[in-house]
């Protein structure tokens, strides 16, 4: 550092030394996200291509050498001369920074690339690139070192390079038949520029090409990974001629209220924007453009939001003007057919709000229009102000007809979802009332808790056990067999609401679910906080019969669609009460010893046991029916009682697993349940059946 600073100390950077300087500006990173955005670089040049009808197929493979190859069957990048540079159109398009034909000549009326700098930056990080490309008859070839064109002598990104001097030469290294066209491109990349732990990822390629065969329908994208050499490749092929509505139902992770929806529509707008003359000059012009729209969506019965939002197939995954538009047509069109309704939903003064509306909610958004304003090379934010309104009118006018229909299924679903919105909405004014009100309240107080709960005394929620008890007659002995101090009981009625078939208007008015929910005072749904929950441990205390094993997979079915972070969190545990009580005679006066056993097979171990030491035992051998035959001290000793009781704790390790699975075995449809049952016959222990 000096004190002395003149245009002698200023630097500038020619050409594709900006990129090989500050890499971040056009990649975003030097790791593996940055390595996974110069391959998507290339791929959606393909895209573009197939988007505008050239090319069905295209391959991405992952070669042992480090390298990656990009083969398409579209138009072929242009080969001719390009006459402003006197470059081949292939030099051009990978060492000129901002070229290319998306800048408005027509080549393109809706692409992925805005820029023109993604195939030269690609280059300019590539310790080698080769390109070749089937055109007019012949396929041409064209090599480059770190963005300099030249010639390689050997294979691999190591072997000696030779830049051309006097003028380049794009290469006619083959002939193909006529009207076969297509692109390859295969790079290293640069060592210098990515980390050492810098890779390819294949599984988010995967998803990345899913996604893209979803959005361009009939567009085969087909990977094949070769980098392990000691065993066979791995390939992959993806291509949904459904388009987004069947990325919407391959999104949706609940059962569903609506079939997907179509909403399409376009709209109009103008915008002054630099022109190119063939002058040279630019020239500020306005020009009219026009943007596509076409959403899909369901609602399910759940209350997780899953959105994506596309512009020219390119995933904005932080939004932007789009997905505000389309934001802003739900909610009016939502609202005014829920005023329309309001006496039939039950609404009164409260208004529904946008969290509401997207509960349960699964939408693909997509929209097309020629150069797009991104924020910055990596485009996840949609910028074009007009394109709000434009989304914002589709939204209200489609969603509105759909809503409105008279087609008796349309009718049907139109009523499931607006009442589904206004049981989101009730649940969200419960929950926020809970949550102001005080954990504890003591008897001095007003209490909203339930009147049948048996709180406890503690306030320590890491302390505290809630025993959800099966029945009035298993409560009144439970009471007596208690710590009060730590546990508190809750009886419900019988078996619960099935919640997997019932709406969440039907949940809440259930009222040993809303019992339940008061009492563990955290809420439900989308607005469950996991902090509020009254107790540290949710114990379900049913009978150990068939009749109890159901009632614990209906509070289970509960806690698991509306309260879902207590059991990932480890709160929600199974009692294990007895199912036999042994007691074994010894002679004088010598007590008898009580033994209790939880199964049919302990129970046959445990006699074969005792008759083979010559034991004798009380008959008739006392079996449970349920938790009232117990007395206090049986209960407690057994299964209240800490420090001589066992709890089966409950965990998820796979939440979209088990939401398929609860989904088969207590949803509505019932022919793969039936299946299940059937396939799953010869492995059922016969002896666990009560009957």
């Amino acid at each position: 550092m000096t004190d002395e600073y003149t245009a002698h100390h200023l630097q500038v950077l020619e050409g594709l030394e900006a990129v090989r300087k500050r890499p971040g500006m056009y990649i975003g990173s030097t790791d593996s996200r940055g390595l996974m955005h110069c391959l998507w670089e290339i791929i959606d040049n393909s895209v573009d291509e197939a988007l505008g009808g050239y090319g069905t197929r295209i391959d991405v493979l992952l070669r042992t050498d480090g390298s990656v190859e990009v083969r398409d069957t579209a138009r072929g990048i242009p080969v001719d001369i390009e006459p402003r540079t006197g470059l081949s159109g292939v030099e051009v398009v990978f060492t000129k920074l901002h070229a290319g034909g998306k800048f408005g000549s027509g080549s393109y009326t809706s692409s992925g690339g805005l820029h023109g700098v993604g195939a030269s930056v690609v280059n300019a990080l590539s310790a080698r690139l080769d390109v070749e490309v089937d055109r007019d008859g012949k396929t041409w070839a064209m090599s480059f070192h770190r963005g300099e064109p030249g010639t390689f002598d050997g294979q691999g990104p190591d072997a000696p390079f030779t830049p051309f001097r006097a003028a380049s030469r794009l290469t006619a290294v083959g002939k193909v038949k006529k009207g076969v066209t297509g692109t390859r491109i295969r790079y290293w990349a640069d060592p210098q520029i990515f980390t050492k732990d810098a890779e390819f990822g294949v599984t988010e390629l995967e998803q990345r090409m899913r996604q893209t065969a979803f959005l361009v329908p009939g567009l085969e994208m087909a990977i094949r990974d070769e980098r392990d050499a000691t065993a066979d490749p791995i390939e992959q092929a993806f291509r949904f001629d459904g388009g987004i509505s069947e990325f919407a139902e391959y999104l949706a992770v609940d059962p569903p209220v609506t079939d997907t929806w179509r909403l399409t529509g376009s709209g109009s707008f103008t915008e002054t924007v630099p022109v190119l003359q063939p002058s040279g000059t630019m020239i500020p012009t306005e020009v009219e453009r026009r943007c596509e729209v076409d959403i899909a969506l369901r609602w399910g019965t759940g209350y997780d939001t899953v959105s994506r939002s596309f512009v020219n197939i390119i995933a904005t995954p932080k939004g932007g003007t789009h997905q505000q538009g389309f934001e802003q047509g739900l909610v009016k069109a939502i609202r005014a057919q829920i005023d329309q309704n309001a006496r039939k939903l039950k609404v009164g003064t409260a208004k529904v709000e946008k969290d509401d509306m997207l509960a349960g909610l699964t939408v693909v958004l997509t929209v097309r229009l020629p150069e797009p304003q991104f924020e910055g090379q990596t485009k996840e934010v949609l910028g074009t102000p007009a394109v709000r309104q434009i989304v914002s009118n589709v939204v209200n006018t489609a969603l509105t007809a759909q809503l409105t229909s008279t087609g008796r299924d349309d009718k049907v679903q139109a009523a499931q979802v607006l009442d589904k919105i206004v049981s989101e909405m009730k649940a969200r004014i419960s929950a926020r009332a809970h949550k102001e009100t005080q954990r504890r309240k003591n008897a001095l107080e007003s209490s909203s808790l339930p009147v049948k709960l048996v709180d406890c005394r503690s306030n320590d929620v890491s302390d505290s056990e809630l025993f959800i008890v099966e029945g009035d007659s298993a409560l009144g002995t439970a009471k007596l067999a208690r710590h009060s101090e730590y546990q508190a009981l809750l009886p419900i009625r019988g078996k619960i609401l099935n919640v997997q078939k019932a709406s969440v208007g039907d949940m809440l008015s259930n009222a040993e679910c809303a019992a339940i929910i008061q009492s563990v005072g955290a809420g439900s749904g989308r607005s469950f906080d996991l902090s509020a929950a009254r107790y540290g441990k949710i114990i379900m205390m049913s009978d150990a019969d068939v009749d109890g094993a159901h009632i614990r997979t209906l509070l289970l079915t509960l806690f698991f669609r509306y309260m879902r972070p207590l059991i990932e969190d480890g709160r929600v545990f199974a009692a294990v009460p007895p199912l036999h009580r042994v007691i074994v005679i010894y002679p004088g006066s010598k007590p008898n010893e009580t033994i209790y056993t939880y199964s049919e097979a302990e129970l046959h171990a445990l006699l074969a046991k005792l008759g083979k030491a010559g034991r004798r035992w009380q008959e008739p051998i006392q079996r449970y029916k349920g938790l009232g035959e117990m007395d206090a001290e049986q209960l407690a000793t057994t299964t209240m009682d800490r420090s001589a009781r066992t709890l089966r704790r409950v965990h998820v390790d796979d939440a979209e697993s088990a939401a398929r699975i609860f989904e088969m075995l207590m949803g509505s449809d019932v022919a793969p349940r039936r299946s299940f049952i059937v396939d799953s016959s010869d492995r059922l222990a016969r002896d666990r059946i009560d009957a």
